[in-house]
């Protein structure tokens, strides 16, 4: 048998990770449709179309599904017999693919990695370092799997020690209940059960990877308690309400993985990880003879015309002519059109912003009667304004709307998912209005960006603050000037009595 050489790993890697971040996997796509074709909530519909229609166009134009291109997660199953021709450390070997593949000049992807964790967290610029998990297996050949997960559902990551005698799907289903709509729902569950405490994440991580088989798991009934558990947890999150982005609906979660190993008689450990609309994997062997190779899916998987034909009559708002009667009319679960001026600034733009007022000085941004819209985009490329720039998690800001609010006259935020209580009082008091863009529509929102400017704090890079101009950008009413919030209403709306067989 051939050596496996560092070429064949590092050059498959990174046609990997270009490979996930374009193209969904065909089984998530089929499981997206299904959730479209059976979804009953008008909003939650729509988002998922949003999601279908914007994966398509990633396909065809070969661009990122997501903003967030995720981490890179690479887990090596080694054969004890395989041939390998590797002279530096596997981290070193893996790390040069992520590299190449994120610094592609035909298709960027989006740095997020910080060097230091405990700061001043500068970002490495590259993506690495990659995290790397490794297992020696029966065979000769290297099994290797691949996946891009992104900040926003790995935020949502979960882990309990149970009492032996507690029950894990009681567990996990009030711990969904608490996780909002930051994960970026409809998507994945992964459950680790057992082991120990790293054991158990690695199990959770590693599930994410599996095919999807809920469907063909109901029709034939579970053999173990495993697949038991599985079909109880997805009825049962299923049954909150939740629904596609928080807004309602009956798809919260697609599929439920459950991975589980020997335990300590003291422990149940138990570990919850999310995967969001942006679920990104691929499989590969390598057995010497050269690098794996990656065939696009056949564009007949995706449902065409998933675009809500409802958004030809939607609201159209004009983001230069913001005022107080205008933004009092608009209602949580209406969908609008934006067009206008719209400025860029998440986490650490608002963290300057806030040092700035602090210190007494003038923002270099005039926000008054302006919008902003939480988003790190994807470097563009050829004729592109800008790259894939869906919205990040909003809670994050939540700490800075108050005084950003007051201080600056802002009325108008865009984000994903729902704000805490202490944003929606701010929200409330200074009559201004949230709204959410679909996380997992990251190329189809780009098209709306018709002009794109840095003005401030270019040192930040993808977090530096923009201005945009957007025509007919979709977005859906998430908290009113009054402070009401379609992730209390829509949910509640939508939450029923589970069918458990």
């Amino acid at each position: 048998m051939p050596a496996i050489t560092e070429a064949h790993v590092t050059d498959s890697i990174a046609d990997a990770l270009q490979y996930v971040a374009c193209y969904h996997p065909a089984d998530f796509i089929a499981a997206m449709g299904e959730a479209y074709q059976r979804e009953e909530n008008p909003g939650a519909r729509n988002a998922i179309g949003q999601i279908l229609a914007n994966s398509r166009m990633c396909a065809l134009r070969h661009r990122p599904i997501c903003q967030d291109t995720g981490i890179a997660n690479v887990f090596l199953e080694i054969g004890v017999e395989a041939r390998l021709d590797w002279k530096r450390p596997l981290q070193d070997i893996v790390d040069d693919a992520v590299r190449r593949a994120y610094l592609l000049d035909t298709n960027p992807l989006r740095a997020s990695v910080v060097r230091n964790p405990l700061g001043p967290r500068e970002n490495t610029r590259d993506n690495t370092p990659a995290m790397v998990q490794v297992e020696m297996v029966a065979g000769d050949r290297v099994g290797i799997t691949v996946s891009a997960k992104g900040g926003g559902s790995e935020n949502k990551t979960r882990f309990a020690v149970l009492n032996p005698s507690a029950s894990v799907a009681d567990w996990v289903v009030e711990t969904v209940e608490t996780l909002g709509a930051g994960w970026c729902p409809p998507g994945m569950l992964g459950i680790g059960v057992g082991g120990s405490v790293d054991k158990a994440m690695t199990m959770a991580k590693l599930s994410l990877n599996d095919p999807i088989d809920i469907f063909d798991l109901l029709a034939r009934g579970p053999r173990d308690r495993a697949e038991e558990l599985r079909l109880e947890i997805y009825e049962r999150v299923n049954a909150l309400g939740i629904g596609a982005q928080g807004l309602g609906g009956l798809t919260t979660v697609l599929d439920v993985k459950l991975r589980h190993f020997p335990t300590h008689a003291a422990s149940l450990p138990v570990a919850l990880i999310p995967n969001c609309a942006a679920t990104r994997h691929v499989h590969f062997t390598l057995d010497g003879t050269g690098p794996a190779t990656f065939d696009p899916p056949d564009l007949s998987l995706w449902p065409e015309d998933t675009l809500d034909t409802a958004a030809g009559s939607a609201r159209r708002l004009d983001l230069d002519v913001l005022d107080a009667a205008t933004l009092a009319s608009l209602k949580p679960g209406e969908t609008l059109l934006l067009s206008g001026t719209l400025y860029t600034g998440r986490d650490a733009a608002h963290k300057r912003m806030v040092e700035t007022l602090d210190r007494g000085e003038v923002l270099p941004v005039d926000l008054k009667n302006r919008a902003i819209y939480y988003v790190g985009p994807v470097d563009p490329v050829g004729d592109e304004v800008i790259g894939p720039a869906g919205p990040t998690t909003s809670t994050r800001m939540d700490k800075f709307t108050r005084q950003v609010l007051a201080q600056t006259g802002l009325k108008v935020m865009i984000g994903k998912a729902e704000r805490g209580p202490e944003a929606i009082a701010a929200i409330r008091d200074h009559g201004a209005v949230y709204m959410i863009a679909v996380g997992g529509a990251a190329f189809l929102v780009s098209k709306a960006i018709r002009e794109a400017e840095p003005v401030a704090w270019q040192d930040l890079g993808m977090e530096a603050i923009y201005r945009l101009r957007v025509e007919d950008m979709p977005v859906t009413v998430a908290v009113d000037t009054l402070g009401n919030s379609i992730h209390e209403t829509g949910p509640w709306a939508w939450r029923r009595v589970p069918v458990l067989t």
